[in-house]
């Protein structure tokens, strides 16, 4: 497999993540795939042919490998490795689907030009609203395959130590046979090193949680905080307005009176002539 083309892929989501989320690709990359590619292969490559029993029955062997080892811890590390990582995908979908919208918005404006399209593609965009559940399910996914790996791998190889010699009864062996693995202690440091690293991309993705949870009540208590200070700055404006219309009553009414006080003695003879 060529494991280069594969990081590129799930790397693509790398500037639009955490601090958290590059460091967590940084470990799936230089810790499990550079180990199982350069060290892990060679050191697994042999353990079929260095499998040996002490018979010359034809089939033994194949048969006693198959019952201590079902699966390849190679094999098995790849396809943890491959459904670990997909989950990234999700995130690289949904920022596609973000710059399709926003090409096809800028395009229908008339303002769809090389430029502004060159901005899209290069846009990072902010882990907030839909992004954020999309992220943070992807993350969930992560931790849920994480640990259901490490469970399978307690299941297959209980204690995670590569034993020296198993004993081997299964047809067709004429008896119980002694079989010997090849290389056992440099095989059981690989597999603790590659379950250690497995434990702690559990615990970076689940610090991530933790970020992203932290981050979005950070900002609904600023959006909060904003929505009180906009409605306590709106109230006082319409207190002060209420007063100064109140003022500019009394005041006008102030006025009439002392317009009327200032009436003429002829003026109010005449009115009561008038009567």
């Amino acid at each position: 497999m060529n494991w280069g083309s594969f990081y590129a892929v799930i790397s693509g989501v790398n500037r639009h993540s955490t601090g958290i989320g590059r460091v967590w690709l940084s470990v799936i990359f230089i810790f499990r795939i550079l180990v199982l590619v350069v060290a892990a292969e060679s050191v697994w490559g042999d353990e079929k042919s260095g499998f040996v029993c002490n018979t010359q029955q034809p089939g033994c062997n194949s048969v006693c490998y198959d019952q201590f080892f079902p699966i390849s811890h190679i094999r098995l590390w790849a396809l943890q490795l491959i459904l670990v990582s997909t989950p990234a995908l999700l995130v690289a979908m949904h920022v596609a689907h973000r710059r399709h919208v926003d090409k096809k918005i800028l395009k229908k404006t008339g303002r769809g030009g090389p430029k502004e399209l060159e901005l899209i593609k290069n846009q990072k965009f902010q882990i907030t609203g839909a992004l954020w559940w999309t992220y943070m399910i992807s993350i969930v996914f992560r931790i849920v395959l994480e640990v259901a790996f490490l469970y399978i791998f307690y299941l297959i190889y209980p204690g995670f130590k590569m034993v020296r010699l198993v004993k081997c009864a299964s047809y067709p062996c004429p008896n119980t046979v002694d079989c010997f693995v090849s290389r056992p202690t440099e095989k059981t440091i690989f597999t603790v090193f590659m379950l250690a690293v497995s434990g702690l991309c559990v615990l970076l993705n689940l610090a991530e949680v933790a970020y992203l949870i932290f981050r979005a009540c950070k900002r609904c208590l600023q959006g909060t905080e904003e929505e009180s200070k906009v409605a306590w700055i709106s109230g006082r404006f319409s207190t002060y307005k209420q007063n100064e219309i109140n003022q500019l009553i009394a005041e006008q009414a102030l006025k009439s009176k002392f317009a009327v006080s200032k009436k003429s003695p002829a003026e109010k003879g005449e009115r009561c002539s008038a009567f």
